[in-house]
């Protein structure tokens, strides 16, 4: 199984955003500054979770983005398939062309961990991973890490 940048900072992403969803709309920029992600694929990412209805655009001053739902509500399969990421562990990515343009011999096999990897992520809230002491912790660090300077310039003490 492989899955993608696409789909791992589509979740990356998403969590930042229920993280820092109680301070009112979360912008791209933060979010960018935050997890180390561009912000135009960020961007482009955004505009299939809005798609599928998993967050919403808040314009003006202030504005960023907001969740849709709950976040017991949004699994991370859901948020993986709404960037089109697939879950296809085969060779031939579920064409059954893999051997000379036939099924080859594990075909099956891969084509059953795709879907029980996709089960899997079907049964993940973002509410399971934001209610993660672990989680919680990483995400403080980062958010002490923008909120630090690298470094301090005597002229601006002076």
């Amino acid at each position: 199984m492989r899955l993608t940048t696409k789909g791992r900072y589509a979740v990356t992403a998403m969590l930042d955003l229920a993280l820092h969803a109680g301070g009112g709309p979360v912008s791209l920029a933060d979010i960018s500054e935050r997890q180390g992600i561009s912000l135009s694929y960020l961007e482009q990412l955004f505009a299939r979770l809005r798609r599928f209805n998993l967050v919403k655009s808040v314009r003006g001053p202030g504005g960023g983005y907001q969740l849709m739902q709950e976040l017991k509500q949004i699994s991370v399969a859901q948020v993986v398939d709404a960037v089109d990421e697939s879950l296809d562990a085969t060779r031939c990515e579920g064409k059954g062309d893999c051997h000379q343009g036939e099924v080859c011999l594990t075909h099956h096999l891969w084509e059953d961990l795709s879907k029980q990897i996709h089960v899997f992520l079907s049964g993940i809230t973002l509410a399971d991973i934001v209610n993660r002491h672990d989680i919680q912790s990483v995400s403080q660090r980062q958010d002490q890490r923008l909120h630090t300077p690298d470094r301090i310039v005597l002229s601006e003490i002076f």
